[in-house]
Order: structure tokens, then C-alpha cells, then sequence
């Protein structure tokens, strides 16, 4: 299990800069590979797949569970089968430690499927 899953997000209103491409790219090695940081190194992101609507529902609202706890949400597209999950920190614009400590917490999730 990764370090961050034992840290807590901290508020972030403004006033610090993003995480650099190279901060990012560091603390990306700590979660599932499956993240991905976006090309414009603002956020990172996760496809999960699911057999059907009901555990890609049971995934959501554990995803929610984490955000709500941690006051730090993602954006998330659903559908039949699918989760996209994005992270990044809207009032910097970019990337905070907390995007990467709720990923790896949802990556701590148990499987669903």
C-alpha cells in the first residue's frame, strides 16, 4: 500500500503553485500504473470497467465516499460498464499532492468485480 494512502488532503484555496511535470511524474510512480497524467500535466486519470451498471454504481459512490472524506473531489464520467476518474486541484489550476492521495486511495479500494 502506498505511502499516501496515509495522509489526508490539507485545503487548498489558491495562493501555491501547481505540482511541476517532474513532481507529478514522481508521485504517479506511487499509484496503480493505470493513472495516467494528462498531457498537459494539469491532472491525472483512470478508466475503470465494470460488468455491469450496478458495481460501476457500488465503484462511484465508494469514489464519493473517499472525496466527501477527504474534501477533494474528482471528476468523474459513468456509464454502463465504466468509470473515468480525473483528478486534478481546480483552485490551482494543476496538480496538489491531494489529487495523487485520493487516487491512491481509490486504488485501495476492493474490487468491485
Amino acid at each position: 500500500m502506498s505511502d499516501l494512502t496515509q495522509k489526508r488532503c490539507v485545503p487548498c484555496e489558491g495562493g501555491v503553485e501547481p505540482l511541476s511535470r517532474a513532481e507529478a511524474e514522481s508521485l504517479l510512480k506511487q499509484l496503480d500504473p493505470a493513472w495516467q497524467l494528462a498531457e498537459d500535466g494539469k491532472s491525472i486519470h483512470r478508466e475503470y470497467k465494470f460488468r455491469n451498471f450496478y458495481r460501476t454504481m457500488s465503484f462511484v459512490n465508494a469514489v464519493a465516499h473517499i472525496a466527501n472524506s477527504e474534501d477533494h473531489h474528482p471528476d468523474l464520467e459513468i456509464g454502463y460498464g465504466y468509470c473515468r476518474v480525473k483528478f486534478n486541484t481546480h483552485a490551482i489550476g494543476g496538480l496538489s499532492e491531494n489529487d495523487f492521495i485520493c487516487a491512491a486511495k481509490v486504488d485501495a479500494l476492493p474490487p468491485v468485480d
